[in-house]
Formats: structure tokens, C-alpha cells, sequence
């Protein structure tokens, strides 16, 4: 049994029904939220795949990790996996939706890290960097990290630009160590 091809068809038909229902934004936003919970909460997976628990149990743990509220798809949703004995898969399933909703839609995933927090303005302008890259919508992450001392890191899709003073400071002292 080859998971990956599993999950991806099921994406694939959860987005299908998703854009033909116009429901697409709503159903990205609870696999996300599902997504994030699986990355957050190790005990999820252990209790959705325990036998123990009956599928209604079950169902209601998912949907609450979906956040409120699941939209009516999304419950389908849900329901057939458990039904089918798929639940195993579930994550996977998520994650597979969400890379083809963002290829179908076009959205590049991002993330800025800096060492104090980013303006409004200053990640606005970022975004619209990237935008003008990439041709497309991006979802931007902000992350503080004090150890970069100053400047920035921008990663989305394959490309990474490193303008963080650390790094600067880095390729300075291995220029020292060479000479």
C-alpha cells in the first residue's frame, strides 16, 4: 500500500469537491488548523489511529483539531476517511491538499526571520517582494530569532536570501581564517 499515492488521491478529490462547492478558502483553512495540530500535538495521531476509540469519537477529535467550524465538506470529509479505515493517512492527507491547493491557486509559502519583530509596513514590503517574484500570493511567516543579531533571512519556495548580520560576521572571520 503506497500512502503517498493514497493521500494525494484523496486531496486531490477533497479539492475538486472543495472548488466545485466553492467552499475551497474554508476547507484550506481546516486542513491547515488540522495540519498544524498533527505538527503540534503528539498525541493526535495515537488517538486518532487507536482501534479503541469509536469512529464518532474519533470524528469529533479531527473536526476539533479542523477548528470551528469544519465546513460541512470537510465533515464528508472526515467521515469517509474514518469509514474507509483511512484515518492512518489523515495527515498525510492534509498535507497533500495543502501543497496542491497552493500549486492550483498559485500561493508560495514564505518566511522572514529577524531579530526583533517586523513592522507591518516592512513585511508588507517583503510580501510584495516575493509577490513580484514569484507572480503569485504568498502566506508569509514571522519569526523572531535574537541570534541573527540584525538584518533578515527571506526563504520561500527554493530560494533563501541571507542578509542577517550573523552570517555577515560568518563569512567575515572565514575570510580572516583563510589569509
Amino acid at each position: 500500500m503506497d500512502i503517498g499515492l493514497i493521500a494525494v488521491r484523496y486531496a486531490r478529490a477533497l479539492l475538486k469537491a472543495a472548488i466545485d462547492n466553492h467552499c475551497h478558502e474554508e476547507v484550506y483553512q481546516n486542513m491547515s488548523n488540522l495540519l498544524e495540530c498533527y505538527m503540534n500535538v503528539p498525541q493526535l495521531r495515537p488517538t486518532i489511529c487507536n482501534p479503541m476509540y469509536s469512529k464518532p469519537k474519533k470524528q469529533s477529535v479531527v473536526l476539533a483539531a479542523c477548528g470551528t467550524p469544519a465546513v460541512e465538506l470537510t465533515n464528508r470529509f472526515i467521515a469517509l476517511v474514518l469509514q474507509e479505515g483511512r484515518e492512518e493517512m489523515l495527515q498525510f492527507m492534509a498535507s497533500s491538499f495543502i501543497n496542491l491547493y497552493r500549486q492550483h491557486f498559485h500561493i508560495t509559502s514564505g518566511k522572514v526571520t529577524t531579530a526583533v519583530k517586523l513592522t507591518a509596513e516592512v513585511e508588507q514590503r517583503m510580501r510584495r517582494m516575493v509577490e513580484e517574484r514569484t507572480q503569485g500570493k504568498v502566506e508569509f511567516t514571522t519569526v523572531v530569532d535574537p541570534t541573527i543579531l540584525g538584518g533578515f533571512v527571506l526563504d520561500y519556495d527554493t530560494y533563501r536570501m541571507d542578509a542577517s548580520v550573523k552570517s555577515k560576521l560568518n563569512r567575515i572571520l572565514i575570510e580572516l581564517k583563510n589569509k
